[in-house]
């Protein structure tokens, strides 16, 4: 499905440190995908400038197979968390996520006050 975009970092789930899910990441120059699914598949995108924040997760577990999740909390309505389960270096994912987030905010020239205003206008909206 998503074939024709050159893309910066692929993986999948892994299972034991095994590939062996049908749960795809994708990184773009601009946007994170999820692809899951064998028979009906769905796709979410997440927009890079929309990302607030990146964390990591490794448990011991994760640890002993050298895999680990990062966690992206984003301004996105349809995904506002997306966790990259049991990927396979981490931490250097993560990393690269981040130095892309920013370059998309320096593109779109968004700064931290027009993100915030944003934010409390979408929550007036709802109130």
């Amino acid at each position: 499905m998503l074939e024709s975009i050159p893309f910066l970092w692929r993986d999948r789930k892994r299972v034991c440190g095994l590939p062996l899910t049908f749960t795809r990441y994708a990184l773009s120059e601009d946007r994170l995908f999820l692809e899951t699914g064998l028979l009906h598949t769905r796709l979410e995108e997440l927009l890079l400038y929309r990302v607030r924040d990146i964390s990591l997760r490794v448990s011991l577990g994760q640890r002993l197979f050298r895999v680990g999740s990062v966690l992206v909390i984003s301004s996105d309505k349809s995904t506002p968390e997306l966790e990259l389960r049991n990927i396979r270096r981490p931490f250097e994912v993560k990393e690269l996520l981040h130095r892309q987030v920013e370059e998309m905010k320096i593109a779109r020239r968004l700064r931290v006050g027009e993100l915030l205003a944003g934010q409390e206008a979408e929550e007036e909206e709802e109130d």
